[in-house]
């Protein structure tokens, strides 16, 4: 019965806490300040991107699909071709018409 005691003891202990809180005096400008602080903190993050405006994107974007053209131009093309069988042959990793087994 002792338990029944002892958490009596601590609800009322708790309840009595729960009256003594009393209200709390907040500034009529709390909230200006609040927001003032949140644009604040959104217009450093913009900052950051800044740099990179819509039209460096584009020049970005026009060199990229340039360069993708010329590479496809030059793997499509014959001299790439001869160039890795030349490279190929070179360091010996060519492989000669005639097919080796090693069942012969």
């Amino acid at each position: 019965m002792e338990t029944n005691k002892n958490i009596k003891h601590k609800i009322e202990d708790t309840l009595e806490a729960m009256d003594a809180i009393g209200a709390v005096k907040v500034s009529p400008f709390f909230k200006d300040k609040t927001m003032q602080r949140l644009f604040v903190e959104k217009e450093e993050e913009s900052l950051i991107w800044s740099w990179f405006s819509p039209k460096l994107q584009l020049v970005t974007l026009v060199c990229v699909i340039v360069l993708n053209a010329l590479a496809f131009t030059q793997l499509n093309s014959n001299k790439y071709e001869s160039d890795i069988s030349e490279f190929a042959e070179v360091f010996g990793l060519s492989s000669d018409s005639e097919e080796i087994s090693l069942f012969d």
